[in-house]
């Protein structure tokens, strides 16, 4: 994008496209044009500081999840990758048309493995999970985790096995 190297900064995480959940593998592109301007009318480069932060602070991503990660960006991890996103966007369509049949209205699971809904009942979100682990076996992840704002908000993940996915929205739509 044109003049973007002056004010954008790029991240990249393999978290979801290709499964390095646990391995935490990602990069960083800060472009060296990046500056801004100190209070006494100089400049300093992000690019600088960011490569001094990593160099000083971080020991780098191990050889062996580095290799892996190469291997993402080759034609057949490429393939892989889309395989595997299709199969867990089946998840997520499970999971969506079962909050569909039950009238609750939700946001994400299309280009997003996660789905978002309001807990019901007026419930928070730690006492939907109880609920859901007592009266189901579900568990999910209550939105207060993610901040005050999320308090009243429940996520499910479409990252699983079609069986179990399947089994859950059973127990999930037997219980609403």
């Amino acid at each position: 994008i044109e003049g973007a190297k002056k004010c954008a900064i790029e991240f990249c995480s393999l978290s979801k496209t290709a499964g390095f959940t646990g391995t935490r593998f990602s990069y960083t592109v800060v472009p060296e044009e990046l500056v801004f301007e100190t209070s006494n009318g100089g400049t300093l480069s992000l690019h600088n500081m960011w490569n001094r932060r990593q160099c000083t602070k971080f020991n780098g991503t191990p050889y062996i999840i580095q290799y892996a990660g190469a291997k993402v960006f080759t034609e057949e991890g490429m393939k892989e990758c889309q395989e595997n996103i299709g199969y867990y966007r089946e998840n997520a369509h499970m999971i969506a048309e079962t909050l569909e049949k039950k009238g609750i209205s939700f946001t994400g699971g299309v280009n997003s493995p996660y789905i978002w809904f309001e807990c019901p009942k007026g419930m928070e979100s730690w006492e939907f999970f109880d609920y859901l682990l007592e009266n189901a076996q579900i568990v999910g992840t209550p939105g207060a985790g993610f901040g005050e704002n999320g308090k009243n908000y429940f996520r499910l993940t479409s990252f699983g096995k079609h069986e179990k996915t399947k089994e859950a929205m059973e127990r999930f739509n037997a219980l609403f």
